[in-house]
């Protein structure tokens, strides 16, 4: 099984910027979708972006227009860029595989650590 692993969290005010980086390793491939999801304090975890085998990517509505996902596979990495930061944001990110399977299913194969973002006002 392939792993994951983020880096590039950290403390920024809000309105600033961070970029998230996943290293992929093993068996996944372009074959898999990727996609970043979050956890805040309290409360569950949920998607923040995808991006398909094809490269078409999806959003949730909180970050659209902020937020761009983007897979490079000659460097087995997958980025999240981040702009214009609220404090809103402040949460764990999580970089996630999900095999295809002629679609990208909802729940992920594989799963990173988390990375910490928090985002002070």
């Amino acid at each position: 099984q392939g792993q994951l692993k983020e880096s590039g969290g950290g403390s920024v005010q809000a309105g600033g910027s961070l970029r998230l980086s996943c290293g992929v390793s093993g068996y996944i491939g372009r074959r898999y979708c990727m996609a970043w999801f979050r956890q805040a304090p309290g409360k569950e975890r949920e998607e923040v972006a995808r991006i398909d085998i094809y490269d078409a990517t999806r959003y949730a509505d909180s970050v659209q227009g902020r937020f761009t996902i983007s897979r490079a596979n000659a460097e087995n990495a997958l980025y999240l860029q981040m702009n214009d930061l609220k404090p809103e944001d402040t949460a764990v990110y999580y970089c996630a595989a999900l095999e295809y399977l002629g679609y990208c299913p909802r729940t992920p194969d594989v799963w990173g650590q988390g990375t910490q973002v928090v985002v002070s006002s």
